[in-house]
């Protein structure tokens, strides 16, 4: 960490001088699977897993986790956001990996605004000048929340620039509530799952880069009819499912027999396991591939 901040405060350069000298690889491997790690998390002041509210707060012991997870067999890449993706890059932990930035972090997790999702990220013009393979956004709908349609409109808007740039763009839908306390709910009955994919796949002027972050739904069983509405290439995303992980795995072997769902893109519960142990927990991911 000494030696970050040394870098960072003397020769801020080096970050863009890594990103030039990263040996990249192509998205897909050669069975056309992804396997990447989360750690977008911290920027939307998310920072809980499980009963722990921070931890993901000591940036020293989720980097060291990430390194660990990236060093592991199978393990195709990160999505982050730039000041997590900068570290890496001078740690040198990023060399043949798919690199995702997280392009909207405004929706700040229990702000009043946060279903106005801001693009407080990676613009796409960042990716591209830094070379990096891929871009993430968040797409949460409340049609009671009329912020939700400035995000639908910026996120529109980002898929075209990616597509301008032919880079794909991971769109992560979902239909959102508010509960009677104020705290935004998604929704993962097969019917709000299906409604989101709809919309989110029908975003931009073209949906030639655009992929899918989609949830498994509440009843496993029903994912097959679900990811039956778009013909957009998929990938599961986790959640924090730390507390019960072998349900999760279950859950997520069942969905990848599925013909558009690529891979897996997961943090919390890989990251910060129950029982403590990363590489198990990523190996155990990367084996359900």
């Amino acid at each position: 960490m000494a030696e970050l901040v040394r870098v960072r405060t003397h020769h801020p350069e080096a970050i863009a001088e890594a990103a030039v000298r990263r040996a990249r690889r192509p998205l897909l491997n050669d069975r056309g699977r992804l396997m990447i790690v989360a750690a977008d998390h911290p920027a939307r002041g998310a920072l809980g897993v499980g009963d722990r509210k921070l931890a993901m707060a000591n940036r020293a012991d989720l980097l060291e986790r990430l390194c660990l997870a990236l060093s592991r067999p199978g393990v195709d890449g990160v999505l982050a956001t730039a000041d997590i993706l900068d570290d890496l890059l001078l740690l040198g932990a990023l060399d043949h990996k798919v690199v995702m930035g997280s392009m909207n972090r405004g929706g700040l997790q229990g702000a009043s605004f946060e279903l106005d999702d801001r693009f407080t990220g990676h613009r796409p013009e960042d990716l591209q000048r830094l070379g990096f393979d891929a871009g993430k956004l968040l797409l949460r709908i409340d049609y009671d929340d009329p912020g939700s349609l400035t995000t639908l409109e910026s996120t529109a808007r980002a898929i075209d620039e990616m597509a301008a740039r032919r880079l794909p763009v991971f769109v992560e839908p979902f239909i959102s509530r508010r509960t009677p306390e104020g705290k935004v709910r998604n929704d993962l009955s097969a019917d709000a799952v299906t409604k989101s994919i709809a919309i989110a796949s029908g975003l931009g002027g073209s949906s030639a880069y655009t992929w899918l972050k989609v949830p498994v739904t509440e009843n496993p069983d029903d994912m097959a009819r679900v990811m039956e509405t778009s013909t957009l290439p998929a990938v599961l995303l986790g959640g924090d499912v730390a507390d019960d992980q072998e349900k999760a795995y279950e859950k997520w072997r069942g969905a990848l027999q599925l013909p558009t769902v690529r891979g897996l893109v997961v943090g919390r519960s890989l990251l910060y396991p129950a029982d403590g142990d990363v590489a198990a927990a990523v190996d155990t991911a990367v084996g359900l591939l």
